[in-house]
């Protein structure tokens, strides 16, 4: 059952860093994520051969790994002990934030969408951290139950 809770717990605060990030991604100097997502996995489709060329389809398979990930990452999270589970929750909400700020030009990745001025990295930062946050909350009160 607590790898059921760690991964629910994950899923919520995959789900929360994504409807924060669709809610906002249309307005002016935000971070969009989606398009350093497709970048990402349009370059390891191409790897192998491949290539999406409907926009939707990318766009769908991008979020959809996303909230993949970003659970499975988040879970970690939940299955700290009930005592250390806020300074995981901030420890990886920054490691995330600042992974997904520093490591796209070393991956060969255009990191404007989440780089492009020190606002945008520190809002790309924040919602990281929101979504690891968010894991931490549900998972403190799934486990109280």
């Amino acid at each position: 059952m607590g790898k059921i809770i760690n991964l629910l717990a994950g899923l919520a605060g995959a789900a929360a860093l994504n409807i924060l990030h669709e809610s906002l991604k249309n307005k002016r100097d935000t971070p969009r994520i989606d398009l350093l997502g497709e970048q990402a996995l349009q370059k390891a489709v191409r790897y192998f051969g491949g290539n999406i060329t409907d926009s939707d389809d990318l766009y769908k398979t991008t979020l959809a790994g996303d909230l993949v990930s970003n659970s499975i990452y988040y879970s970690y999270i939940a299955s700290s002990k009930r005592k250390n589970i806020w300074v995981t929750a901030v420890g990886m909400g920054l490691l995330a934030g600042i992974g997904a700020v520093t490591l796209p030009e070393p991956m060969g990745l255009n990191p404007k969408p989440v780089a492009k001025t020190e606002e945008i990295k520190l809002m790309t930062v924040g919602y990281y951290l929101f979504g690891a946050l968010v894991t931490a909350f549900v998972a403190s009160k799934l486990k109280r139950e």
